[in-house]
């Protein structure tokens, strides 16, 4: 069976912590039309977030760790 392939791109995307947990950005609330959303959403939107156990579990293969 063939190997998976490693993609880079998603160590770009994402930081890991020293406890292993996996951070991600938002990708709304930067560019244009933010007059139409709250304040409170906007802020929401500069937190980083964990990813799921699955969804970390997938991009562990992915990455290559």
């Amino acid at each position: 069976m063939p190997k998976q392939k490693t993609n880079k791109s998603v160590l770009k995307r994402v930081k890991i912590t020293s406890s292993g947990k996996m951070l991600r950005k938002h990708q709304f609330g930067s560019g244009h039309l933010k007059r139409n959303k709250s304040k409170n959403a906007l802020n929401r939107q500069k937190k980083t977030s964990v990813f799921f156990h699955g969804e970390a579990k997938t991009l562990r293969k992915v990455i290559g760790l």
